[in-house]
C-alpha cells in the first residue's frame, strides 16, 4: 500500500505481490454486477429463443469484459487511495446506468447502453495512463495502446446504437470482436509498437481471487433467480423437483470450479516466468465459458420454473444442456492451462451431455435438465475421488477422513 507521504500520483500497490488481497472498495464495485446479471437473466428468460440468446450474448460478453479490464487495473492500483476509489464509484454509477438499459438495449435505450459501456472502458483506461505514468512507465504506455483500441471499438459501439435493431446485433458483435482480439494481438498501434507480457505486472493471487469472486457472484445470482421464480409459482411436486435440481446444479458448479482449479491457477501464475501471459489466457479468456455456462444454467432454471410443463424439443434441450457443456468446457480450459492436464471427468462429462442432447430432444425439457444435473454430479464425484488419490494434490483438495 502506498505510504501517506508519497506523491499524489503514486496510487500503485507496493510490497510483495503475493500479499495482495481484494479490498472492500473492489467488493463494493462488484455489487453493481449483481444487478447487471439479474437484468441479463430476466432478458434471456423472457425471450428464450435463438435471437434472445444471441442478444443476451452481447450483454454477457460486455459485462465480463468491462469487469475483467477493471480487475486488471485494480490488480496494480491501490483502492485505498481516494482517486482510485473515486474511479471505482464512478464506474459503479455508469455500470448502474448500463445495466438499467439492458432490457431495452435493442429498442430505445441502445445509445444509453453503448455510451455508458464506452465511457467505462475508455475512462478507466485513460485513468490508468495517468496513474502509472511516473511509477510504471511501461504499464502507462501499455494503457495508452489499450485506450486507443477502446476508442476504436467505441466508435463501432456508438454506430451500432444508431442503426436499426436488425443490424445492431452484428455491429455490436463486431465491436466485441475488436476488443477481444486486441489483447491477443498485443494492442498494436502504429508508431507505438505492441505491448509485451512483461508490461503486464500482475499479482496472480489477487487476480485469481477477483475472478473467483465474479464466479461466486454469478452463482449467487443463479440462486436469487431460482428462488424468485420458485416463489412466483404454485406449489407442486414438479416445481419442487425443478427447484431441488437447480439448487444441486449450482452447488455442483461451485464444487467443480473451486475444489481444485482455483487455487492451482493462483499458484501457477505466481510461479510462472511470464505471469502476465498466463493470466491473460486463464483469467481473461478461459473464464468466459465458465461465466457463460453459469449464466445459461441460471436462465434455464428460471425458464423451467416459469414453464414447468412445457414440452421438449431439440432446440430447447440444446439450450438447457448447453449451460453445463459450456461450463465444463471452461473449467477444462482453465485446468489444462494451469496443469497441462485434461481432466478425463470433464471430457467424458461433455461427451455425455452432448449425447444427452440427442437422446432427450423428444422428451419433456425437465428430463433434459435433470439428466444434465446427474452428469454434473458424476463429474464432481469422479474428480474428487481422483484428486484424493494423488499425493501432490492433497494440499489442494484436502485429505479424506482416515488417510
Amino acid at each position: 500500500m502506498a505510504a501517506e507521504g508519497k506523491d499524489a500520483d503514486h496510487w500503485v500497490k507496493e510490497g510483495d505481490d503475493r500479499e495482495r488481497t481484494v479490498g472492500f472498495p473492489e467488493l463494493f464495485f462488484d455489487l453493481v454486477f449483481v444487478f447487471a446479471l439479474i437484468q441479463l437473466s430476466h432478458f434471456v428468460a423472457d425471450d428464450f429463443t435463438p435471437a434472445g440468446l444471441a442478444e443476451g450474448g452481447v450483454f454477457a460478453l460486455a459485462l465480463w469484459w468491462v469487469w475483467n479490464h477493471t480487475a486488471w487495473v485494480t490488480n496494480r492500483l491501490d483502492p485505498e487511495r481516494m482517486p482510485v476509489r473515486a474511479l471505482l464509484f464512478s464506474l459503479m454509477f455508469l455500470g448502474l446506468l448500463m445495466s438499467s438499459a439492458i432490457p431495452k438495449a435493442f429498442e430505445d435505450r441502445a445509445l444509453l447502453f453503448a455510451a455508458t459501456y464506452v465511457a467505462m472502458q475508455l475512462g478507466r483506461s485513460i485513468f490508468a495512463v495517468f496513474a502509472f505514468r511516473h511509477v510504471l512507465p511501461d504499464v502507462s504506455r501499455n494503457f495508452q495502446r489499450v485506450s486507443i483500441w477502446f476508442a476504436l471499438s467505441g466508435v463501432v459501439w456508438i454506430a451500432g446504437a444508431l442503426v436499426e435493431p436488425e443490424l445492431r446485433l452484428y455491429i455490436w458483435y463486431a465491436a466485441l470482436l475488436i476488443e477481444f482480439a486486441a489483447p491477443e494481438l498485443r494492442f498494436p498501434v502504429p508508431g507505438m509498437g505492441r505491448s509485451s507480457s512483461e508490461d503486464w505486472h500482475i499479482s496472480g493471487e489477487h487476480m485469481a481471487e477477483r475472478c473467483g469472486l465474479f464466479v461466486m457472484i454469478c452463482l449467487g445470482e443463479s440462486i436469487l433467480a431460482t428462488g424468485r421464480s420458485f416463489s412466483e409459482q404454485d406449489m407442486s411436486p414438479i416445481v419442487v423437483t425443478i427447484l431441488a435440481g437447480s439448487f444441486l446444479s449450482i452447488g455442483l458448479m461451485w464444487w467443480i470450479y473451486f475444489h481444485f482449479g482455483h487455487e492451482k491457477a493462483s499458484r501457477e501464475i505466481e510461479e510462472a516466468a511470464e505471469p502476465g501471459e498466463v493470466a491473460l489466457h486463464v483469467f481473461t479468456y478461459a473464464h468466459i465459458p465458465v461465466i457463460a455456462g453459469v449464466i445459461l444454467c441460471a436462465v434455464a432454471a428460471e425458464h423451467l420454473l416459469a414453464h414447468p410443463y412445457e414440452s421438449g424439443g431439440y432446440a430447447r434441450a440444446f439450450v438447457v444442456i448447453g449451460g453445463p457443456v459450456v461450463f465444463l468446457a471452461g473449467n477444462l480450459w482453465v485446468k489444462w492451462a494451469t496443469t497441462d492436464h485434461l481432466p478425463h471427468s470433464h471430457l467424458l462429462g461433455i461427451a455425455a451431455l452432448l449425447s444427452l442432447m440427442l437422446v432427450t430432444g423428444r422428451w419433456a425439457t425437465l428430463w433434459s435438465a435433470l439428466g444434465a444435473v446427474v452428469v454434473l454430479l458424476c463429474v464432481a464425484v469422479w474428480e474428487y475421488r481422483r484428486l484424493a488419490r494423488i499425493p501432490h494434490a492433497a494440499d489442494e483438495v484436502g485429505e479424506l477422513e482416515g488417510e
